[in-house]
């Protein structure tokens, strides 16, 4: 089945809240599936509807974008090594 990722709310999130993440509840399955920062600071999930770890402020993402505003932050120099761009 296709999914439409345009749908998707993504958002960057700073590591140390990783622990605090209810997979469940995200279209990523675990912390093995999260796209990170080169530098292992930040990681990014997705989901439809607003995870209530996010609503109840157990996790205050950097930032909440869209498909296109993902796109562009992980074709930065921190997300992705400069030899892939």
């Amino acid at each position: 089945m296709f999914k439409d990722f345009r749908k998707f709310i993504y958002s960057n999130i700073h590591i140390e809240d990783l622990q605090f993440v209810d997979f469940s509840q995200v279209t990523q399955t675990s912390a093995d599936t999260i796209r990170k920062s080169l530098d292992d600071s930040q990681f990014i999930i997705s989901w439809l509807t607003t995870p209530t770890f996010i609503e109840d402020g157990t996790i205050e993402p950097i930032s909440l974008m869209t498909h296109a505003e993902c796109y562009e932050l992980v074709n930065t120099p921190e997300w992705t090594p400069e030899d892939l761009m």
